[in-house]
């Protein structure tokens, strides 16, 4: 009788070592709460103050005790001003016996805005949903991909929507907030991106347009008669001018940064280029009044066909700008 009981004491030992959760009856398994987002608008895109103001619909399906409709909007700002109205004051029981409850949220929200490519540049501007009170261990959130996130006639003047997408990843904190002894902890983070980028016909028509036309009437000193030296050195020297000026007129929309975007570098190709035919215009005219033997029509010709060249490397310079940013 004994030894039996021992025995049947060893075999508690060990189950209880081994499979101490299933003794215990608890689950490791964290809950899960399913989300899900809609947009209703967009507006006030501020690039130079790194904000945008939102309107749009959260909901959360859950099963267990664990409700996450505690949340934290992570990239909020102005949240003085920020709205937030549940659908419910108690979850809804659904048919599955899963909990319901959502909310309409309108506020101001950051973001980090990378204007390298500008004004060719994309951005996914991102809404950061997390949970305040159980971390990624306890509650995680998952994506419902099904439907759409945004209303179908949604736009954003000045801008084209490419589309946008949920995800979901853990924010992981490494302090303890004060606590002393307290673990880092790790939250579970529910993100809206909307994908805009600008259109392509802001950068060919409002920008390049304009700055083509202002390097063709500089590259116009090069095809003048050499001995009217005042009309073409008019031409750069205005071009230049201009240049200056179509430079100030979108850099005053923008942050500063410190940085060259891609709409500096095509300026500072075309201040080199305007360089050049000012130097070529004055070099040619220092020649002829040195040596009056000098055939104007030679430099005429040959300061045609340069001409040529500069515009020809204007556009492939600026070509392979735009393509390396």
């Amino acid at each position: 009788m004994n030894s039996r009981l021992i025995t049947l004491l060893f075999h508690f030992v060990v189950l209880f070592l081994v499979f101490p959760s299933g003794l215990s009856g608890q689950n490791d398994e964290p809950e899960q709460a399913r989300c899900g987002i809609y947009l209703m608008n967009l507006y006030d895109l501020n690039v130079s103050e790194y904000s945008f103001y939102a309107d749009f619909y959260v909901w959360m399906k859950w099963k267990g005790g664990r409700d996450p409709m505690n949340m934290e909007f992570v990239n909020a700002v102005e949240k003085w001003g920020f709205t937030q109205v549940d659908f419910n004051e108690e979850p809804q029981v659904l048919e599955d016996g899963s909990s319901y409850n959502g909310m309409r949220i309108e506020g101001r929200f950051f973001h980090s805005f990378d204007l390298r490519r500008f004004p060719l540049d994309r951005h996914e501007l991102d809404i950061r949903i997390e949970n305040v009170d159980y971390p990624v261990d306890s509650l995680v959130y998952v994506p419902e991909m099904e439907g759409d996130l945004f209303r179908k006639d949604f736009t954003i003047p000045g801008w084209q929507v490419e589309g946008a997408r949920i995800e979901a990843q853990s924010n992981f904190y490494n302090t303890d907030f004060g606590q002393s002894g307290a673990d880092a902890s790790t939250y579970s983070n529910f993100t809206f991106k909307l994908i805009i980028s600008r259109p392509l016909s802001y950068f060919l028509l409002k920008l390049m347009l304009p700055l083509l036309v202002v390097i063709t009437a500089s590259l116009g000193g090069l095809v003048i008669h050499p001995n009217h030296i005042d009309a073409r050195i008019s031409l750069p020297i205005g071009g230049l001018l201009s240049c200056v000026f179509l430079q100030q007129s979108y850099s005053s929309a923008l942050p500063d940064v410190g940085y060259m975007v891609l709409m500096d570098k095509i300026y500072l190709l075309s201040y080199l280029l305007i360089a050049a035919v000012m130097l070529r215009i004055i070099v040619v005219g220092n020649r002829l009044n040195r040596k009056k033997g000098n055939d104007p029509l030679a430099y005429f010709r040959r300061d045609r066909r340069l001409a040529l060249y500069f515009f020809l490397f204007f556009l492939v310079g600026g070509g392979l700008l735009v393509l390396i940013g």
